[in-house]
């Protein structure tokens, strides 16, 4: 790797990872020598950065777009642009889109540009006072730009002014302002470009005093019902993720409309790709009920008037909200919503906030590069039926529930994994943080014995998501034993894990899926207990976990029938033996162990005879994996006309008469 590469990499990160100065996929940066431009690819993020991210173009190649001739038409010109641009590609096989901004870039004859959308920066940019305050502040060194639209009419615009600079200074502007978008600092050395940053920003400072941490408020329990409603309203046909922000800098924001208002258009290219172009306010917020009615009655006019579903809902009292198809693009369009808020925060310290035209606003909107980073900025995963839905997983840090969370992950879902073994589950969460999935994944403490505990882990959920798709109740416990050697309470504790537990779980999860299908009638959701083939017929010295199973497939029949009506299934996976978990193989409490050391394999003499005995039963003569409790899962979510049922994934040791 080449230093400068390096150098140009570390920077990306640097200034990536720091949301004062770029959000979600912003920014841009670039290195060059004599012969080639290494610029970011669309699509690749500044703050994870790598060489693999970088696409290399030929200089050379790349000047031709200034003297070429294009079309008057600007979707056909933009078009033969990219062409042109896509010619430059020293390696075309790696099939990376260079940024738009590559031209721009070229221009200048530092060898390193750094783009970025600094929110201090675009506070003064977007405000009426933007030219006469860099003049102000900083002289004719900066070179300012009046709002232009992006893509070659900018970068024509650009040219001719970096050569009216030249010929007034005999070098070439370190900073460019474009206004109502962002800055552009160059170099020859990315220390230097840090340096120019800090000068800057210390600046526009002295002018505007720097908004101090926002305090956070705390969340409004009314969201509990309102949030799994609004996901449904605000979705369209597949329910995404509703995320939430509230906190002091935007309670300023959202106590009538006339503050709303203030903060109710677009003003860069960035809030129109992650926000889209129109925001909704609701008035009533002391009821969920009232938040609903408010969204139903205002929702169909909306759409009449500008054509799409809200990203961005504004609640009086209860802070901002982002609907879209992922958690992290959810995530995203509230970082840049805030960052609009702080924006226009700023820039009413500078004369007034000055919002783009409506003419800009739809050209940017229309233009087919806002439209593919929109597209990547998604980030909605494969295409399969379960991408980002919300799925618990009980029991879900170890053994069978934690292999189930995974395939779930791994399938793009966003999963809870709600255990009592809290550093187990965090680290387990980090491990699926490291793998590749649009979904995301947390860690709940939660005793499913416990109703408070399971009612905290919906609320939570709902209060991450905004919502739930599938309960998976699996967690339980086992404890071997005849009637001569259980004990009451022993029994007890077996009892209310492995068959209240469930209950508590079923009645919480719901709650919140009634809601969602009160406004969406033909939406499906599923709670599925992991029950166990000792839940089907008599297991001995056993009778405990037996028990609690067999009452488990009850309980199943009977929320099916009474939770049918609201399309909600209800059925159990009943597994054979699954010896690699550490329900059996745990080398101090397994059940191997235990069942050795109760006797309940006769002449078993060590825990290799004990496994081959319970091998033996099993025509199929091996124990339950998880991919066959996954694929009666993946079974069960999609088979529409199934409810009720207890499935058994046994090898054929039990099998239905």
């Amino acid at each position: 790797m080449k230093p400068e590469i390096k150098d140009l990499i570390e920077i990306s990160r640097f200034y990536g990872s720091k949301k004062e100065y770029v959000i979600a996929g912003g920014g841009n940066t670039s290195f060059k020598d004599d012969t080639t431009i290494w610029i970011k690819a669309s699509g690749y993020p500044l703050a994870e950065l790598t060489e693999e991210g970088l696409v290399a173009l030929d200089r050379e190649k790349l000047h031709l777009i200034s003297s070429n001739k294009y079309s008057d038409d600007p979707v056909a010109r933009e078009e033969q642009v990219k062409s042109d641009l896509f010619r430059s590609l020293s390696d075309p096989l790696k099939n990376k889109r260079p940024s738009v901004e590559t031209s721009l870039h070229e221009l200048i004859r530092y060898k390193f540009v750094v783009h970025l959308h600094p929110t201090h920066i675009n506070g003064l940019l977007c405000s009426r006072n933007a030219k006469i305050l860099t003049n102000k502040l900083f002289g004719d060194t900066v070179l300012f730009i009046p709002y232009t639209d992006p893509g070659y009419i900018l970068f024509k615009k650009l040219e001719d002014e970096i050569i009216r600079y030249r010929e007034k200074f005999s070098h070439d502007p370190k900073v460019i302002f474009l206004e109502n978008h962002g800055s552009f600092v160059s170099a020859d050395s990315t220390d230097e470009i840090k340096e120019i940053y800090n000068e800057l920003i210390s600046g526009i400072s002295e002018e505007i005093t720097p908004l101090p941490e926002p305090e956070i408020i705390n969340y409004n329990t009314v969201l509990h019902k309102a949030l799994p409603a609004l996901r449904m309203l605000l979705s369209g046909d597949k329910p995404g993720i509703i995320r939430h922000r509230n906190n002091s800098l935007i309670a300023g924001f959202y106590k009538n409309q006339q503050e709303f208002h203030k903060i109710s258009h677009p003003l860069t290219p960035d809030i129109i790709v992650y926000c889209k172009t129109r925001y909704m306010f609701i008035e009533h917020s002391g009821t969920a009920e009232k938040i609903i009615e408010s969204v139903r009655y205002q929702l169909p006019r909306f759409l009449e008037e500008y054509g799409f579903t809200p990203k961005i809902v504004v609640i009086k009292d209860l802070g901002i909200f982002a609907i879209a198809e992922s958690a992290a693009s959810a995530e995203a369009a509230l970082d840049v919503y805030e960052d609009l808020i702080k924006i226009c925060y700023y820039a009413s310290k500078c004369g007034g906030t000055k919002f783009l035209t409506p003419e800009q606003v739809s050209f940017i909107d229309k233009w087919e590069v806002e439209n593919y980073r929109r597209k990547i900025s998604q980030a909605a995963g494969t295409g399969n039926s379960l991408n980002n839905k919300i799925a618990i997983v009980t029991g879900g840090a170890q053994g069978f529930g934690a292999g189930i969370a995974e395939a779930l992950y791994l399938k793009n879902m966003n999963v809870v994994i709600a255990d009592l073994n809290e550093e187990t589950g965090m680290a387990f969460v980090s491990k699926l943080a490291s793998q590749k999935s649009s979904g995301k994944a947390i860690f709940i403490h939660t005793d499913v014995s416990d109703p408070v505990s399971v009612k905290e882990m919906i609320i939570s959920t709902v209060r991450e998501f905004g919502g739930l798709d599938l309960m998976i109740s699996n967690a339980g416990i086992l404890r071997a034993g005849g009637l001569d050697e259980m004990e009451p309470d022993t029994f007890s504790k077996t009892t209310s894990v492995n068959y209240n537990g469930y209950f508590h779980c079923a009645k919480y999860a719901s709650e919140i899926m009634k809601i969602q299908n009160q406004e969406k009638n033909e939406y499906f959701t599923d709670i599925i207990q992991i029950n166990s083939k000792s839940g089907l017929r008599g297991s001995n010295r056993n009778f405990a976990y037996a028990g609690a199973k067999f009452g488990g497939i009850g309980l199943t029949q009977s929320f099916a029938m009474e939770l049918a009506p609201n399309r909600i299934k209800v059925n159990s996976i009943c597994p054979g033996n699954f010896y690699e978990g550490p329900l059996w193989s745990d080398p101090h409490n397994g059940l191997f162990v235990q069942y050795l050391k109760t006797g309940k394999v006769p002449g078993a003499r060590n825990i290799d005879d004990v496994r081959k005995f319970y091998e033996d039963q099993v025509p199929m003569k091996r124990g339950c994996r998880l991919e066959d409790v996954m694929k009666a899962i993946y079974y069960l979510i999609d088979q529409e006309y199934e409810t009720g049922q207890a499935i058994p994934v046994t090898g054929g040791q039990v099998m239905l008469g």
